[in-house]
């Protein structure tokens, strides 16, 4: 009886592991296994939110500027070096807006894996009636400055698919066991990027041609422009830097500019000081607009919490006050 038992118990266990091993769901390689522990640094608010689309679960990216900054002024603190020292993986815009990268990334130690996410994208020429930051003599600059050219080809919605590949390849050279989750990763948001293109597009159609002309605090919506067909009149700040100052014989060719043109509001970024715009204004009659985000995103109850919640707040704007 006992030798019965025996063997009924040892049947019923082979029994059991047997079901279990065929009805045990294989892992998705898709998904990461929480925590590939790798520590991952965005240089800007919204390349980091961009970043986090192609991460996905596998970990977070932080930013290293804080909401609200203007990368063109950002001076890193000690504290900035630190977390810069402990990321294996630092994101950064490119296009020479982050020129304090180099010396601070040599004091600052570590092995990092840089991804620069506009690399492979050409700084633009300007167009017929703009012009170019070196032409503007007298003008003097503070900060930051930009010899490789335009850096801001966030605003244009399609090379921020560019970003996408750049930031989904790095992620993959330093962790390739997640390369299914950032290739799905990457293609939905640039699905998404895609739909935000077009309905810039359709938000732009709103506005008469001829209205379509932007004047802004420094040279920044130059991509935009060329990507949805808007004519820059002019910019207060003559440079892609916020760090340089307008001479006074700048300002009055910029009144000029509006005048001839028709031009009928200056958009400035959020944090922007609007003095010389509404100085501007005064002389021409154009609307100062103060609440653009151009550089950073928001908090999450915020206007623009995400870089797409960004880019349909200042399309809005835009529409709002030149159609």
């Amino acid at each position: 009886m006992k030798k019965s038992f025996i063997i009924i118990w040892y049947g019923l266990l082979i029994a059991s592991l047997l079901l279990s091993a065929c009805s045990s769901t294989p892992a998705d390689p898709g998904k990461s296994a929480p925590g590939s522990n790798l520590k991952v640094l965005a240089a800007e608010s919204f390349l980091a939110d961009i970043a986090q689309n192609v991460a996905g679960e596998r970990f977070i990216v932080e930013s290293l500027m804080p909401l609200g900054m203007d990368p063109h002024a950002f001076e890193p603190v000690p504290k900035d070096v630190t977390k810069i020292s402990e990321s294996d993986i630092i994101i950064i815009n490119g296009g020479g807006i982050e020129g304090w990268l180099e010396k601070v990334i040599a004091n600052a130690g570590g092995t990092h894996q840089i991804v620069e996410a506009s690399a492979g994208l050409t700084s633009r020429t300007a167009r017929e009636g703009e012009h170019l930051e070196d032409e503007h003599e007298g003008e003097e600059h503070e900060g930051h400055s930009h010899e490789e050219g335009d850096p801001h080809y966030w605003l244009d919605p399609i090379s921020v698919i560019h970003y996408v590949e750049n930031i989904r390849d790095g992620f993959i050279k330093v962790d390739p066991q997640g390369k299914v989750a950032y290739t799905s990763n990457a293609e939905t948001y640039i699905q998404k990027l895609k739909e935000l293109d077009g309905y810039i597009r359709e938000q732009t159609d709103m506005i008469p041609a001829e209205k379509r002309l932007i004047v802004t605090n420094h040279e920044s919506f130059g991509y935009f422009a060329d990507r949805y067909g808007y004519k820059i009149i002019g910019t207060i700040v003559p440079s892609v830097s916020t760090g340089a100052s307008p001479s006074a014989q700048q300002l009055a060719r910029l009144v000029d500019d509006i005048n001839t043109s028709g031009a009928s509001a200056i958009f400035l970024e959020t944090g922007t000081n609007p003095q010389l715009a509404e100085q501007i204004s005064h002389e021409t009659g154009v609307r100062v607009v103060t609440d653009l985000f151009t550089h950073s995103i928001t908090e999450r109850n915020g206007e623009a919490p995400t870089y797409i919640d960004m880019m349909r707040y200042n399309i809005a704007r835009i529409v709002e006050n030149l159609k």
